[in-house]
């Protein structure tokens, strides 16, 4: 059987809207049989290192519609980050990798993040991993 494809999101923004994106996007590629790769760098490692990958927040400019939109979102149930990249796991193959580097940069506890994704990498290897990626997002 031939390798599926591979659909690489590197996770730079984490403010919730990011982070949805991509996490729905990621969910959706590994139901259709995708090989997804989420690579977190700066700001979605410190978020997730400080256990608030589910936090609901905006970009400031956003600041006039954020009760709105949260209130929507609690009404129409949608899943909470950490959930849909459970699912993803669920349905198909789902990977979360943190850069190494990152980690260092972010100052967080290693501990912190490493029970929380499948791999930390450094990027020679990231960047050797999604070489031959048919997709590859930066959100």
């Amino acid at each position: 059987m031939p390798p599926q494809p591979k659909f690489v999101i590197f996770a730079h923004h984490a403010t919730y809207d990011a982070l949805h994106q991509v996490a729905t996007l990621g969910l959706t590629a590994s139901a259709m049989g995708k090989d997804v790769i989420v690579i977190l760098l700066f700001w979605t490692i410190k978020k997730l290192a400080e256990g608030k990958i589910d936090v609901i927040d905006f970009p400031p400019e956003y600041a006039s519609s954020a009760e709105a939109v949260t209130r929507l979102l609690k009404e129409k149930k949608v899943p909470n980050i950490s959930e849909m990249f459970q699912d993803a796991r669920l349905v198909g193959r789902f990977r979360l990798i943190a850069c190494s580097a990152g980690l260092e940069y972010m100052d967080v506890d290693p501990d912190a993040v490493t029970r929380n994704v499948d791999e930390v990498m450094g990027l020679p290897a990231i960047i050797a991993l999604t070489s031959d990626a048919e997709t590859k997002l930066f959100i």
